[in-house]
């Protein structure tokens, strides 16, 4: 009796393997569905499939044997993201890959979204590390890759040339220090009788990431991927005092707090300012012959760092936003969803997507003569990007860390509190939302 029983053990045993075996023998001949359905912005579809570069997904769907890609396309970022989180929460979802902005990149995503080392481990993404250090490290959890950047926007120094020859500024400052003292030259009043301030940046809505650009300079920070608030750090602390001294002094709007970033952008084209920070892209946007009343006249170089740090950092480590792509783990297709982010991430489809107007993410597309041509201000980009880092990692008290920041920076540069003080305090009320 033992042994028949050990015996019909044996036989259920191979069959189950036997089963196990031909389910991935039928999974492996099983045809690829008729669509793979992506969630993003419509710009992720354009840069994809049209422009100069071509469309990067036509290799892959003849590979494949996918029909067609389905572009779900929204044009808020938030309501991209509130829809991906909803569609990743339910039981299943049609979707097979979804585009997430860094900032909402926060530690739920390990409960929505597949860990991708595995895939990374089975079937590589070519040349990983030739992605920039610091959009890899900001997809991560744990030390767990979670996401694979696509598409950044980053911050440069924008400055009008015509004003700096016209002011006897021979050239872009080098360093920080110089920075802070072509500011009082550049403010002045047109003969037209408009007055022009050196530097803005916005005052109004979320105004963490232009303040952390200028803390840059000397290598600060308003909250670290580690989520530690240095907010009363040295590097803070230079920034903010900067803006203050410059408000009590009239070199900086009396009404900065009603400035947005649209205004920034339209009082540069205007010549209302001399320089601003903002992402590289605005140059296109600035020389405009249509729009700019100093069409060509306006560069883009890198923040510059503080002398203090310029034996560690060729250029200030300004901030970064970047697109990066996910797989819901209640996708029905990984495999298939991983194996079309492998086809995105190529370096041939980076250069491609570039030229179709993308922000790249690999070194390699800089070193593309044709990329040059196309981006005069690819050097200043690329290094940047060497050294960038996200202004703030996700997490789910972000938006209250926002609106602190906006009251006691502003509260500081208003002088109704010491700078100190206010960034103390800061730091006290932002430590309690952080996540332990």
């Amino acid at each position: 009796m033992k042994k028949l029983i050990i015996w019909i053990l044996s036989l259920a045993l191979l069959g189950a393997v036997g089963f196990a075996s031909g389910t991935k023998e039928a999974q492996k001949a099983a045809p690829a569905p008729d669509k793979l359905v992506v969630l993003g912005h419509k710009v992720h579809r354009t840069v994809s499939t049209e422009g100069a570069g071509g469309d990067i997904t036509q290799e892959w769907l003849a590979q494949t044997g996918v029909k067609e890609i389905e572009w779900q396309t929204l044009g808020n970022n938030a309501d991209i993201t509130d829809k991906l989180f909803r569609e990743a929460s339910l039981p299943t979802t049609s979707l097979d890959v979804g585009f997430i902005l860094n900032i909402a990149l926060t530690p739920a995503v390990t409960e929505l979204f597949e860990p991708l080392d595995k895939y990374l481990e089975k079937a590589p993404i070519e040349d990983l590390q030739d992605i920039f250090p610091g959009l890899r490290e900001a997809a991560k959890f744990g030390g767990v890759t979670y996401a694979i950047p696509f598409r950044h926007a980053t911050s440069g120094l924008h400055y009008n040339s015509k004003d700096f020859a016209d002011r006897g500024i021979g050239g872009p400052p080098q360093y920080i220090e110089d920075f802070i003292s072509y500011i009082p030259k550049l403010c002045f009043t047109r003969p037209d009788g408009s007055q022009v301030f050196g530097f803005v940046i916005p005052g109004k809505g979320q105004i963490y990431p232009n303040h952390t650009d200028l803390a840059r300079a000397w290598n600060g920070d308003f909250i670290t991927l580690d989520y530690k608030c240095k907010a009363n750090d040295y590097g803070m602390i230079k920034a903010v005092t900067l803006l203050r001294d410059l408000y009590a002094k009239d070199y900086y709007p009396k009404a900065f707090t009603a400035i947005a970033n649209v205004d920034v952008n339209t009082w540069m084209q205007q010549g209302r300012t001399a320089m601003t920070f903002s992402t590289t892209g605005r140059n296109q946007f600035y020389n405009s012959p249509e729009q700019s009343k100093f069409p060509g006249a306006f560069k883009t170089i890198p923040i510059p760092i503080s002398k203090e740090l310029s034996d560690k950092f060729k250029v200030a480590p300004a901030k970064t936003e970047f697109w990066c792509l996910v797989i819901p783990k209640n996708a029905k297709h990984k495999d298939l969803s991983w194996d079309f982010i492998r086809q995105l991430s190529k370096k041939q489809s980076t250069l491609k997507a570039a030229l179709n107007g993308n922000g790249p993410v690999r070194v390699s597309t800089y070193e593309d003569p044709v990329f040059q041509k196309q981006i005069p201000y690819w050097e200043a980009e690329r290094d940047i990007l060497k050294v960038t880092r996200v202004a703030m990692p996700g997490f789910d008290g972000s938006a209250k860390a926002a609106d602190l920041f906006n009251e006691y920076a502003e509260a500081a540069q208003l002088g109704k509190m010491g700078v100190k003080e206010a960034m103390d305090k800061l730091t006290e009320e932002v430590n309690k939302l952080l996540p332990k």
